[in-house]
């Protein structure tokens, strides 16, 4: 059983996972246990190139990053399980027991973060209920996203990225991963808000 499973490999769900493996040495999180998907194949990222993006080098491919994010994640936050080449499926159940299946296995979970883009071919079972075109794209390119406020879909699964009705730019995606992370540590800590940050000066 995950306490949370992160679904997508690309920046909104890479930043969240980033943000909860940071917080593994706070008390109310030394028990839980989180787990990302990171297929990627259908990544905007695969033909991306980054000149306008806080802190990436000018000229940085969004290919690079794709392979940095998990290593990063691999290198610092180890207790993150990533599962690769699985692509999620369906979910069943309810809060606080989700059953994730995906092309190749099946998962419990007790929350569920979706980051796996807008595309208009989105094929989760279990949530179409959720689906309606994007508000913040241009209707020919016919973009989704999930109905949510402030993130929440409903209780229990989260949407982060395009697929919450942000727009299609890097910053906004990592940014918006990183709130439902500290979302998620706020839960954790009896609704108390948490957040997390490493510094010099410890």
């Amino acid at each position: 059983m995950f306490d949370v499973l992160i679904i997508g490999g690309g920046v909104s769900s890479m930043s969240c996972a980033l943000i909860l493996g940071s917080a593994h040495n706070k008390p109310f999180v030394a028990d839980k246990k989180t787990g990302i998907l990171t297929h990627q194949k259908a990544s905007s990222l695969q033909d991306a190139l980054f000149n306008n993006a806080y802190g990436i080098p000018p000229g940085k491919l969004g290919s690079e990053l794709l392979t940095e994010s998990t290593q990063h994640l691999k290198d610092m936050y180890p207790q993150i399980q990533q599962i690769p080449d699985e692509k999620a499926m369906k979910i069943e159940g309810s809060y606080p027991a989700f059953t994730v299946i995906t092309n190749k296995n099946s998962y419990t979970t007790k929350i569920v973060v979706l980051g796996v883009g807008a595309s208009n071919s989105f094929q989760i079972e279990g949530l179409m209920q959720y689906v309606v075109p994007h508000a913040k794209m241009p209707a020919v390119k016919q973009r989704i996203q999930l109905t949510n406020t402030d993130h929440k879909v409903a209780e229990g699964i989260y949407a982060i990225g395009t697929l919450a009705g942000w727009r299609s730019q890097l910053s906004i995606a990592a940014g918006s991963g990183a709130s439902v992370g500290t979302d998620i540590l706020t839960l954790w800590n009896d609704g108390n808000h948490a957040d997390a940050h490493d510094s010099i000066r410890k």
